[in-house]
Parts: structure tokens; C-alpha cells; sequence
């Protein structure tokens, strides 16, 4: 009941702030560069950021109908309470109003997260440039509807609909990925210059202890990160928005960064390794955590997965889809974490003393401390407070501060759980 009152008020409540960010914005007046997709965002805008510097003003943590528009007034959320909301209310008016940001070049981040928000977003960005560069069941329970009243036969149809409608609104070009079969069948909304990123264009993929080398079309790029052979569609975009705008493409990536929770290395307790990609997953993000784990060094690696939420009726296919996925994955120990996992994936996996599942994040915590042999290679990809596994398994606890879900609201729900 309560989840239905705030899905009707959503987009209600939205409009309001919408309305003064589009003030702001009119008299802004920057050149807009949107990146969308259900993958891969939040590294993008990094690697954009990394081309163009100080030249442009960025989006980050900011990328649904509320926090763009919030983006653009220069309001921030913190504790979600209803006094903060009073504040944010009478402020938007005002802030529709300050001084417009000197930067001339407004690089967004944003999300699809359910029917109406491509279109409202777009409408309200009216970009110059796209990058659409990948579409996959992300938030799908909240498209399941639109398909059941017979507006798309499946909700990848949906999701990728709704991503759409940045195309559409596109003025000048847009970069996507050509071997995206739902991407390329939405091209026909834009009247864009079109550029395609196609995976022929990659020469060259290796995942070092320091990092990651791609070698695209004759140019070596070297990155800090440990990031998965998807990445190269992102980086070609860098560059190529880099050109677009004038701007001389750089191959130096050592001042990328990234927000917690998306691939970050740790050392951990018994001379382990952490990979930490806890921020959110998907089918295809583990398909792409899978493959980019194969060419980790070391002999012994660990996957440690969450439940996939927020699936809908699609929720036992999808978790089906990841014993697929695994099988065969190479890691030496599957830990799967949480109920819908323990349901719909660990009956097809092949059972052994390999394949572990706990229901309860606190167990298989307790499984990895007195496990842990050494040296161990311990890759995190999922929900179900993963982020409160890996806290209790840093070797420098200051690195805690390093990982995603800090705020108090996250630390009470851990706490529930035992973490």
C-alpha cells in the first residue's frame, strides 16, 4: 500500500522540482552530454570526466527525476527526512534563480528506473549528444505492467523503450553500442548523427594486479581499475565525445576514479584480495564480473553473490539465468547469498562442497572468516549487504570509509542483520 501511494506521487512530486530546474537550466544554457543505459553509467561519466577535466560540470550520485533536477539547483539530499523534504521545497524556487554554473558543458548520468522516466528526463535535458551503451532487465519488476496491458511483448522491450526517448530527444549525435540488438532497434526514434561502438573495434584486453590495458583501434589505454572487457564501449565514447566537442583525446586514464562499490581492490585478512563490486548487479553484470575474473591472477578466487532485486515475476528466470552463467565459471568456491539465490539458482548448480549458499549475510560471513585459508581472491558482485561482508574482512579498516552505503540509514539496516 504504502509503495503504491509513492509510485502515484512520484512523477507528481518530481514536476515540482523539474519545473524550477528547467528555469535554471534555460538560463544555464550548457551543452548537454546524457549517458544512459542499465550498466556501466557511473564508469562512463569517470571516463568522460577524464577527458574533459574541469571543462564540464558533472553529475555525480545524481542520475533518477529527483536528483538530476536536484543536480542542476544545487540542493542536496542527506537524510531523506520529512523536515529535510520541507527545506527542499522552499528552496527550489530560490534556487531556480542563483547565479547559472560557469562551466558551458553539463555532463548527466541518468537512469531508467521505471516507465515515464526516460521520457521525462529527456524531455526536461534536451540533450546535444547521447551515450546509450547498454539495456538489460534492471528494475524490471516496475515494467512488467506496460508489458501485461500489451503495450511491448517483454520487458526487455520495455526497459529499452524507455532509454529510448534520450535518443529521440538527441539534437546532434549519439554514441551507442552497435552489438546491442534492443539498442540498435531503438535508433530508428533519432534524427542524430549516429556513431557506433562495435566490439571489432577492440584489439586488445588484459587485467592486471594495477589495473586494466585495452588497446582500442591502435591506442593503448591504461587504467587504475580493475574493470571488465565491457568497459572498452565506454572508453571509445570518452573519446569520441572528446573529439565531438573539440577537445584533444587524452590516453593518460591515472586520474580516474570511481564511487565506491564498482570493482574496487582491497587487501583483506589472511593476505586475501577484495574485489568489491557490492553497489547493485544484474544477469549481465555478473556475466561481465564472470568474464573479467577470468583473467584475475592467482589460482584460488571466491565469488561471493547477492540476490538480484527488484525482478518481479521475472525473478526465478533471471536467478536461473545465473546458474547458467556460473557453471563452468571457473571460480573455486561459489557463495551465494540470500533467499531468491538459494530458490531458483543453487538447485541447478552442481552440488558439492563448492557451492555454498547462506540465506543470512551474517552466516556467510562467519563461513569466510573461518574458512579463508590465504591468499584467496574474494570477488563480491550483488545486493543482500554485501558491502557489510567485506567491512568485517578489510586487513586497514580505514578502508571502510572506502565503501558504498555509508550513510546511517544503510548502517542501521546492516545492523538488523547482525553486520
Amino acid at each position: 500500500m504504502v509503495r503504491s501511494i509513492k509510485n502515484r506521487l512520484y512523477f507528481l512530486v518530481a514536476w515540482y522540482f523539474r519545473l524550477f530546474a528547467a528555469i535554471r537550466l534555460a538560463r544555464w544554457k550548457p551543452r548537454i552530454v546524457v549517458i544512459t543505459g542499465s550498466n556501466g553509467k557511473t564508469t562512463a561519466l569517470h571516463l568522460v570526466e577524464a577527458q574533459l577535466g574541469k571543462t564540464a560540470k558533472y553529475s555525480h550520485g545524481a542520475n533518477s527525476s529527483f536528483g538530476i533536477p536536484f543536480d542542476i539547483l544545487g540542493l542536496k539530499r542527506l537524510t531523506y527526512s520529512p523536515l529535510e523534504w520541507t527545506r527542499l521545497f522552499l528552496l527550489a524556487p530560490i534556487s531556480a534563480w542563483r547565479k547559472p554554473y560557469a562551466e558551458k558543458i553539463y555532463i548527466v548520468e541518468a537512469d531508467c528506473d521505471r516507465p515515464r522516466e526516460g521520457q521525462f528526463l529527456s524531455s526536461l535535458l534536451r540533450p546535444e549528444v547521447v551515450v546509450w551503451l547498454s539495456s538489460a532487465r534492471t528494475h524490471s519488476q516496475n515494467f512488467e505492467k506496460s508489458v501485461r496491458a500489451g503495450k511491448f511483448a517483454s520487458v526487455d522491450e520495455a526497459i529499452s523503450h524507455e532509454f529510448g526517448y534520450f535518443t529521440g530527444c538527441a539534437s546532434s549525435l549519439v554514441i551507442m553500442n552497435a552489438d546491442n540488438p534492443l539498442i540498435m532497434k531503438q535508433m530508428r526514434r533519432t534524427k542524430a548523427k549516429v556513431h557506433e561502438v562495435k566490439e571489432t573495434e577492440l584489439e586488445g584486453y588484459e587485467v592486471r594486479n594495477d589495473g586494466t590495458v585495452f588497446k582500442i583501434r591502435g591506442a593503448t589505454y591504461r587504467i587504475p581499475f580493475l574493470l571488465p572487457k565491457e568497459t572498452f564501449y565506454a572508453i571509445a565514447a570518452s573519446v569520441k565525445i572528446a573529439e565531438y566537442l573539440g577537445i584533444r583525446p587524452t590516453i593518460d586514464f591515472s586520474a580516474f576514479t570511481l564511487p565506491p562499490g564498482r570493482s574496487s581492490i582491497f587487501r583483506g585478512i589472511r593476505d586475501t584480495t577484495i574485489i568489491d563490486g557490492s553497489y547493485n548487479t544484474n544477469a549481465d553484470s555478473v556475466r561481465v564480473i564472470i568474464g573479467m575474473s577470468e583473467g584475475l591472477p592467482g589460482t584460488s578466487k571466491w565469488l561471493i553473490l547477492g540476490d538480484l532485486t527488484e525482478q518481479g515475476g521475472l525473478e526465478k528466470e533471471e536467478h536461473e539465468k545465473l546458474a547458467r552463467l556460473l557453471q563452468g565459471s571457473g571460480f573455486q568456491k561459489l557463495i551465494l547469498v540470500g533467499p531468491r539465490l538459494a530458490a531458483h539458482t543453487l538447485p541447478l548448480l552442481k552440488q558439492s562442497k563448492d557451492v555454498i549458499s547462506f540465506i543470512n549475510p551474517k552466516d556467510a560471513l562467519q563461513y569466510l572468516q573461518s574458512s579463508l585459508n590465504g591468499r584467496e581472491t574474494l570477488v563480491f558482485k550483488g545486493a543482500r549487504f554485501l558491502e557489510g561482508i567485506i567491512e568485517h574482512l578489510l586487513l586497514d579498516k580505514r578502508d571502510v570509509a572506502k565503501l558504498c552505503r555509508r550513510e546511517a540509514v544503510w548502517q542501521k539496516r546492516r545492523a538488523q542483520w547482525g553486520l
